[in-house]
């Protein structure tokens, strides 16, 4: 008989809302990157790590994901037994499907792994570690996106994470209820959320898109999207090599290579 493949991870505290990650889906069902990890495999499966205690997230992905790419398929792992047994219920296999797993990813092969608020309890010297256990489980070429998001979805940021390493950052903001960019900070991933501070780069790109949405001011006569929008294109004039276009700007994204805010010491 096969041995039980081991869990790896802690559960999470499980708060999830309806919604809460439709900004990231958003971005994956636009991405080029994540469109060509998918047309990689005749069959693509994304995994959905760590769902919580509802399993609605997930749902959302699959229907979101499938529309954009027909044959998708989407697998919602959870550490706690009650919360896989729990999710069955609204399983539609083989499109959607729940399982017990951690950052072992339960031996499967996906292309696209999404984990949003699991590694926030986690050190940030555990960092690098869970992102290449989950990458040791992830299909040649395939990506892993990681982030944090507030309670309701309005503030969330992530790392786009391939087998040679982080390749960027992003920033997603529902800008008309922002107070300004830097606000996006407590919702930082684990690897930068206590980067914050004077002589780090992720301060350093914070407090200049700060400074470009007060330059920016005299655009909030057109909304906030506009705001947002000048602001962004002011942060790459001011020298930060913003990516993306500006039709994503304007949904209130941002994001810069990875290597233009990575820390400047490592974590012990």
């Amino acid at each position: 008989m096969a041995r039980a493949r081991a869990l790896i991870g802690a559960p999470t505290r499980g708060t999830t809302n309806p919604n809460r990650l439709r900004r990231i889906d958003r971005w994956l069902t636009a991405d080029a990157g994540v469109a060509r990890a998918l047309r990689s495999a005749a069959a693509p499966l994304v995994v959905d790590l760590g769902y919580g205690a509802s399993p609605v997230t997930t749902v959302e992905l699959a229907r979101r994901l499938g529309a954009a790419h027909p044959g998708v398929r989407v697998l919602g792992l959870e550490l706690d037994p009650e919360r896989v047994t729990t999710a069955a219920a609204a399983a539609d296999p083989p499109r959607l499907d729940f399982r017990r797993g951690g950052f072992e990813l339960a031996g499967t092969r996906p292309v696209l792994v999404r984990a949003f608020n699991v590694l926030r309890q986690y050190a940030e010297r555990d960092v690098v570690p869970s992102w290449e256990a989950m990458l040791t489980g992830i299909a040649p070429g395939g990506l892993l996106v990681e982030g944090t998001c507030d309670e309701v979805g309005r503030l969330c940021s992530w790392v786009t994470v391939s087998h040679d390493g982080p390749r960027t950052l992003t920033l997603s903001c529902k800008v008309d209820t922002l107070d300004r960019p830097s606000t996006v900070a407590e919702r930082l991933p684990k690897a930068l959320i206590h980067r914050n501070v004077p002589g780090e780069p992720v301060h350093r790109f914070l407090s200049t898109l700060d400074s470009c949405w007060d330059a920016a001011a005299p655009f909030a006569a057109f909304g906030p999207r506009a705001r947002w929008t000048e602001a962004v294109r002011l942060l790459g004039e001011r020298g930060w090599p913003v990516l993306g276009r500006r039709d994503r700007w304007r949904l209130g994204e941002l994001s810069v290579p990875w290597t233009s805010v990575s820390p400047a010491t490592t974590p012990t």
